[in-house]
């Protein structure tokens, strides 16, 4: 076991270096130079399709349905994405680049964000574009797909292996990893047994995760909204109580961004570097921009048009990091429990509690476990899609099953290998993605050039898998 922590220790430190990190920037300013900053520019017409395709019985500009392709609404298509993106990087990975590279990290957070808009509209362009239909005549796509079709059969094996990396990487970032921290959280403020969390866990999943993704879309567009908003008004009211503190902390994220943090208190202090590498490393865990698990879910949206669930996907980025994570980042940084050195959710839970005396830290291990919660269903459709890449259909209900029964087993667990593991492979997904997306670039730039000018070029009928 030391061995494997020793090699899987070795390969997260390359994968997760500064190679990886200025990969996934590279990639993402080359798509948003490419596509003239319009992701930046249509944010308001992303939110507009957002709303008007929160109805499965209408396509994403609001006209009544004919027959479009796709089990879910788009609404609900990036509702199962930011479930499977808001989650512990919002609560204890913020509080993590702020602990290791000072406030100027959440300044490269912001960047990561702006970047990375481009990133998932043009994952989800390529989705919708080279998606197929399966034997049940469920919709599919996602990186496996756009490399297999877009690129051509002589890269099927590049394909495969992000379906590899993205089906063990779902257990573990998506699984076990998230229902440890749930059942830590739930046992250090409520005393709740880890085994009792765990089958509590394992019993509401497996009833969303086993009915599949219009189950798994109709849970996400409900719970999604409702957890997302609770939190952002809970932070909100914090910022309220410390609203004299707000200037600063806006000050020092722009300050420190670009200038050394020096030690104080239990804060070790941070370089430039440091600031610019958690900020980017951090805020990419939080979105996930570049890793390619998105576009799965953005794959089944009931729309066939792919530059407008692009517009939708590119939200997700922008909601997950610029707002939530933000929220976050001011609640710590006004509450000054920061420089005191601790880090992780246990600094957001002394944050919040700072300003909300007595309930700030059970809010927090609430939101933790709900955040969790749908972090799960999101990733087993993931892990579902790229297991059945691998393995075909009649693997799917398997997959499920395995899924579900691994949730308790992680509650209970020492999960420091298995997240290692998952922390590696999951970095290991982007790669294969990035290359795609790069060398993909020209059919997301042409169909987005011809949706603008007004040319609405359809791509047609999905990919039909059985007459290929």
């Amino acid at each position: 076991m030391e061995t494997l922590n020793a090699i899987f220790g070795s390969i997260n430190g390359i994968v997760w270096g500064p190679l990886m990190l200025i990969l996934l920037l590279g990639v993402g300013l080359y798509l948003q130079i490419g596509l003239k900053l319009m992701p930046l520019r249509k944010l308001g017409m992303g939110f507009r399709l957002l709303w008007q395709g929160r109805d499965a019985k209408h396509t994403p500009d609001g006209k009544a349905k004919t027959d479009d392709d796709g089990e879910i609404s788009p609404f609900n298509a990036l509702m199962t994405s930011l479930s499977a993106t808001i989650g512990t990087g919002n609560i204890a990975g913020v509080a993590t680049a702020i602990a290791l590279g000072g406030p100027g990290a959440v300044f490269w957070m912001w960047i990561t964000a702006l970047v990375g808009m481009a990133t998932k509209f043009a994952e989800a362009v390529l989705a919708v574009r080279y998606r197929e239909t399966d034997s049940t005549g469920f919709h599919v796509g996602g990186p496996m797909f756009y490399i297999k079709n877009g690129l051509g059969r002589k890269w099927l094996w590049l394909g495969g292996a992000f379906a590899f990396f993205g089906a063990v990487a779902a257990f573990g970032i998506g699984n076990t990893v998230q229902s440890n921290s749930v059942a830590d959280a739930m046992n250090s403020t409520f005393g709740i047994p880890f085994w009792l969390t765990g089958i509590v866990i394992m019993v509401l999943s497996g009833a969303v995760i086993l009915g599949g993704i219009k189950r798994i879309g109709k849970v996400a567009g409900k719970l999604v909204p409702i957890m997302g908003i609770a939190y952002v008004l809970s932070g909100i009211l914090v910022l309220i109580l410390n609203a004299s503190e707000i200037g600063e902390a806006f000050s020092m994220i722009f300050y420190y961004a670009f200038n050394p943090h020096a030690a104080m208190g239990g804060f070790a202090g941070a370089a430039v570097m440091a600031a610019i590498r958690f900020g980017v490393a951090r805020g990419i865990f939080s979105n996930e921009a570049g890793l390619g698990s998105a576009p799965i879910a953005h794959a089944a949206a009931k729309t066939k048009n792919p530059v407008r669930q692009g517009l939708i996907a590119m939200l997700g980025t922008f909601i997950d990091t610029i707002i939530v994570c933000t929220i976050t980042a001011l609640v710590i940084l006004t509450s000054t429990v920061w420089v005191d050195g601790e880090a992780g959710a246990s600094l957001t839970a002394l944050s919040f509690d700072a300003a909300l005396p007595g309930w700030g830290n059970q809010l927090v291990s609430i939101a933790l476990a709900v955040f969790a919660f749908t972090t799960i269903i999101g990733w087993s459709f993931y892990g579902e899609k790229c297991f059945q890449f691998l393995f075909g259909t009649r693997s799917i209900m398997i997959y499920r099953v395995l899924f579900v029964l691994a949730i308790p087993l992680g509650a209970m667990a020492n999960l420091g290998f298995i997240w290692l593991m998952a922390d590696t492979f999951n970095a290991m997904m982007a790669i294969p993605n990035l290359i795609a997306l790069a060398l993909l670039s020209p059919v997301v730039f042409k169909l987005t050039r011809d949706y603008f000018d007004g040319k609405d070029i359809l791509p047609g009928e999905a990919l039909d898998h059985d007459q290929k």
